[in-house]
């Protein structure tokens, strides 16, 4: 795979996926977390929270679903 990739091609339709521990949120949104330790937030190129997912396949789900390019922030 030595293709060369331009992120700049896909435009502002790339969102980017990111795991979010839960203990860092708010209380209602721990509730509803139930026993996990980890959900996946998918954010815009703003840095502006889209969607806050159990896991990480349904995120990357999502943002195809709106035509959107999800990419995996480490």
């Amino acid at each position: 795979m030595d293709t060369k990739f331009n992120f700049a091609d896909m435009g502002d339709r790339v969102v980017y996926v990111k795991s979010v521990d839960v203990a860092g949120l708010p209380d209602d949104v721990r509730e509803a977390a139930g026993d996990r330790a980890k959900l996946f937030a998918v954010h815009d190129s703003e840095g502006q929270q889209l969607a806050l997912v159990a896991e990480r396949e349904m995120a990357f789900v999502l943002a195809r679903q709106n035509d959107m390019r999800p990419v995996t922030v480490h």
